[in-house]
């Protein structure tokens, strides 16, 4: 018998000053069954980071993410299905990195694994023809605190302010630094 992803709800408050976009999110993640918590926390991180200011270009939305290897697991579809932000997290390959470049007007990776510099290191000579990629880190341990906000039910409030992100809920918050290793040149 196949095991069922668990559902999570969260209701996100997001105040970006960096890029000037706020609102009030309700999300329904489904957490696959290989997926950790600490993954999940990530999405929504990913979500608060990149949601535009309108949906005149399409919505950013979850995918089936580790449950289908074609999509990443968050993207930005205009109203022709065409895909504008293409996210992925963890630790992608060059292919499906090139592939994603060749298909898409941005592309961002959000990796958060204490392994992120060795698989940087070996990727970074292999993308130095993908102008429209941004890949950021994020350090291993306030993934982790992150991850400790994760609950069935939650509500956030993210606050984006000169790149540092605080994630806080009634009981706790973190404050995360994402790491630029490699930003668009277009």
């Amino acid at each position: 018998m196949a095991l069922k992803a668990t559902i999570y709800k969260a209701q996100l408050q997001i105040a970006d000053m960096d890029r000037h976009v706020y609102g009030d999110h309700n999300l329904t993640l489904a957490c696959h069954p290989s997926e950790t918590e600490e993954r999940l926390m990530i999405r929504v991180l990913a979500f608060a980071l990149n949601v535009p200011a309108d949906d005149l270009r399409g919505r950013l939305e979850f995918t089936k993410g580790l449950s289908d290897v074609d999509e990443p697991d968050l993207w930005q579809l205009d109203l022709t299905g065409d895909v504008v932000h293409w996210i992925d997290l963890g630790q992608p390959d060059d292919r499906r990195l090139m592939k994603a470049h060749g298909r898409s007007e941005r592309v961002s990776v959000y990796s958060f694994a204490s392994s992120t510099d060795v698989w940087w290191r070996n990727l970074e000579n292999k993308l130095t023809r993908t102008p429209k990629l941004a890949v950021w880190q994020i350090p291993a341990e306030q993934s982790q605190a992150l991850a400790r906000l994760a609950a069935r039910s939650m509500q956030l409030q993210i606050s984006i302010q000169d790149g540092s992100v605080y994630v806080s809920t009634t009981d706790a918050s973190v404050e995360i630094h994402p790491v630029a290793l490699k930003t668009p040149t277009e």
